[in-house]
């Protein structure tokens, strides 16, 4: 619809039909930000379909018609054969921490315990093909965090994210599914998010059945920065589905951390580079309640115990890192480093655009532009032609 402007909270109106909302969300071209736009400029969501066809039409679209209301039928059917709720956008269950965003989902589907979306939590992604040390650092911060009092939210992936929902099942764990919430993927994780559905809670945005594609992932993402008070990343390679969740996370005013890794191992590549642009560095659960200023107990880290007594922790403690000698970098914030790919995104488009030019918009010394538009190249943002022409790449 062209609608790109953020909008302004507004809440739900309690004679708002359901059906209504999922009509207008499931309507072509109707995203999440266009819809809060609509509701709030015509009063709720019936009077925005109806003023639907009116909008498109000024947009250049004719013959525009709203999602039949027989298929948001079928769907609520769907819905409850699989024995999820529906929750609206503004309503008492849904998320607050997804209340402030400009693209807040305005429907959710919610399988298992709901309560839990009003739990304060962070989120525990990572590598797909993670490392054993890696799924056991993502075990010992899960279950830390929970013994804290944190439910942890994740996307239900293979390799982290499995290992983070499987070590909180009892403390409380969120799944945010790319597709359907009755559709599991990975299949190989089913056994698990029936679990999760039966002592956590499942949540998707997406319509009932449907199969996840690679543009339901960053959508799926949002949701898990969304609703977390920060995002951990234990394992990620440079470009990776993680570092994009960490960049949401930012974008969304949330915090980042990340455990470091070995410089060969490509799977430490993300975190490492997370670390280097102002990333909290994570060497246990107390490095992040600590950033977070969880007023929650610590975590014990010497043991644990269980019926037959006290049992050597399974993970290997890292001990703090020596100070090193002499005087240490100034590391620029990563909040900072991300406004500032921003302002460098902002400027270039396809056409190119001169380097130098670029420095003298931004009004920044040409060190901090050049490191900065590298880092942008390396992650597949800009592209550098000869003579020193920077161009933007859209990503899908």
């Amino acid at each position: 619809m062209g609608l790109t402007s953020k909008p302004t909270p507004h809440p739900t109106p309690l004679d708002d039909d359901p059906v209504d909302c999922l009509r207008l969300i499931r309507s072509r071209r109707v995203g999440a930000v266009t819809w809060h736009r609509l509701v709030q400029d015509h009063g709720s969501a019936r009077e925005a379909l109806l003023a639907l066809p009116d909008v498109a039409r000024s947009a250049g679209v004719e013959n525009y018609a709203a999602c039949p209301v027989e298929v948001v039928r079928h769907e609520l059917s769907q819905g409850r054969i699989a024995g999820a709720r529906l929750i609206i956008w503004g309503s008492p269950e849904y998320p607050p921490a997804l209340l402030d965003l400009p693209d807040a989902p305005p429907v959710l589907w919610a399988r298992g315990d709901s309560s839990l979306l009003h739990r304060p939590m962070v989120a525990l992604v990572g590598a797909r093909n993670a490392s054993s040390l890696g799924l056991r650092m993502a075990r010992r911060l899960a279950e830390g965090l929970g013994q804290a009092g944190l439910a942890t939210v994740s996307g239900l992936a293979r390799g982290i994210d499995a290992e983070a929902h499987q070590a909180t099942l009892a403390t409380g764990t969120v799944a945010v599914q790319a597709g359907g919430v009755d559709v599991i993927y990975p299949e190989e994780n089913a056994a698990l998010a029936a679990k999760i559905a039966a002592e956590g809670c499942l949540l998707s945005e997406q319509p009932m059945g449907l199969q996840p594609q690679a543009r339901h992932f960053p959508l799926r993402n949002r949701i898990v920065a969304g609703l977390s008070r920060a995002v951990v990343v234990v394992e990620a390679a440079a470009r990776s589905g993680s570092l994009i969740t960490a960049r949401t996370a930012l974008d969304q005013g949330r915090d980042v951390f990340a455990v470091p890794g070995h410089p060969f191992d490509a799977r430490a590549a993300g975190c490492n580079m997370l670390i280097r642009d102002g990333a909290t560095l994570v060497r246990g659960p107390q490095d992040v309640l600590d950033g977070i200023g969880a007023d929650v107990l610590p975590f014990p880290e010497a043991c644990a115990t269980d019926a037959d007594g006290p049992q050597e922790a399974h993970m290997v403690d890292l001990p703090p890192p020596p100070p090193l000698p002499g005087p240490q970098p100034v590391r620029r914030p990563l909040a900072d480093t991300a406004a500032l790919h921003r302002m460098i995104l902002d400027r270039l488009g396809p056409s190119p655009l001169a380097e130098d030019q670029l420095i003298r918009d931004l009004s920044l010394p040409p060190a901090t532009v050049a490191a900065q538009v590298l880092t942008l190249e390396l992650d597949g943002r800009v592209q550098r032609s000869a003579g020193g022409l920077l161009s933007r790449i859209d990503q899908a």
